[in-house]
């Protein structure tokens, strides 16, 4: 079991990133954005400084958080911008010996229902994605977002029946602002642990967010972990329990959230929440943990 997390929160300079996870005595980093680019989206010479600097200070980089078929890319449009990140990453992941690649199902139709989603070509192009990593030897998971296997877990459930070889990440925190697409209009937010309980067996990795709903500012509002409607400690103690030993991602949200530019915070306030979130994950982690059997 190891610890990580989407340093860009910390600071968008590959130092200051590595700054704070070597401040929180940990060795990896979940890379997505370096000085406000995706790392599947840097110049060669801008991803070979970057690359320079974490080999000096002994991080390494766990997972690829990349933008591949996420909720800015649609299911009727051109598939090409996927298939070339994807073709870019694959290098990249190589040179960085990164075992893991955070991929999504495209965003969903909003002027369509949940059950016409142009399934079968998402399903299709997840297939052909999948393919070109597992090919490589690398193993793309899966993140329950904005997204079509985000709208609830039975979608994530076909997700992983119709594309081969795909794994999950669980996202703890991303249910709570989302709707829960089963369910009739109007339609309540998800549940975390029923989404988490259903989906377990194809989890080989978890991001640890957390927060609320505000019914009446209709609006996310983003806690510590463990403060918030995520299930948190519970999903955290019944992996632990499980024998989970994979990694847990610290995705904080509190002073700024990658898909919403208005949530934005001064460099020094970024720096110093992403390693209190750090910190307090230690701790929640620490008292859930099982005690180890006595020899």
């Amino acid at each position: 079991m190891y610890l990580t997390g989407f340093a860009d929160e910390a600071g968008n300079t590959i130092e200051t990133q590595i700054r704070a996870t070597q401040e929180l005595g940990w060795q990896f980093i979940e890379a997505r954005n370096v000085n406000g680019r995706n790392l599947h989206d840097l110049s060669d010479a801008e991803f070979d400084a970057v690359c320079a600097k974490l080999e000096a200070a002994k991080v390494r980089v766990n997972c690829f958080g990349s933008a591949i078929a996420n909720w800015g890319k649609r299911i009727d449009e051109p598939f090409d911008s996927s298939l070339a990140e994807a073709r870019r990453a694959i290098p990249r992941m190589r040179r960085l010996g990164t075992p893991l690649i955070r991929i999504m199902s495209f965003a969903v139709l909003k002027d369509r229902g949940p059950d016409d989603q142009m399934e079968a070509e998402r399903f299709r192009r997840l297939r052909e994605l999948t393919k070109m990593f597992l090919d490589e030897g690398l193993q793309p998971v899966h993140e329950n977002c904005m997204n079509y296997g985000g709208m609830g877990w039975p979608y994530t459930l076909k997700l992983v029946e119709n594309v081969p070889g795909l794994k999950l990440v669980f996202d703890t925190g991303n249910p709570v602002f989302s709707d829960d697409m089963t369910q009739p209009p109007p339609r309540p937010k998800q549940s975390a642990w029923e989404f988490y309980r259903h989906v377990k067996p194809h989890i080989v990795y978890v991001h640890i967010k957390d927060g609320r709903w505000d019914a009446a500012q209709q609006k996310s509002v983003f806690t510590f972990p463990g403060e918030g409607q995520g299930d948190v400690r519970r999903i955290v103690e019944d992996l632990l329990r499980s024998g989970y030993d994979g990694g847990f991602s610290i995705e904080p949200h509190l002073a700024v959230v990658h898909h919403d530019a208005a949530v934005q915070s001064p460099d020094e306030v970024r720096y110093r929440n992403y390693v209190e979130y750090g910190r307090r994950f230690e701790r929640l982690l620490a008292a859930v943990r099982p005690p180890r059997p006595q020899a």
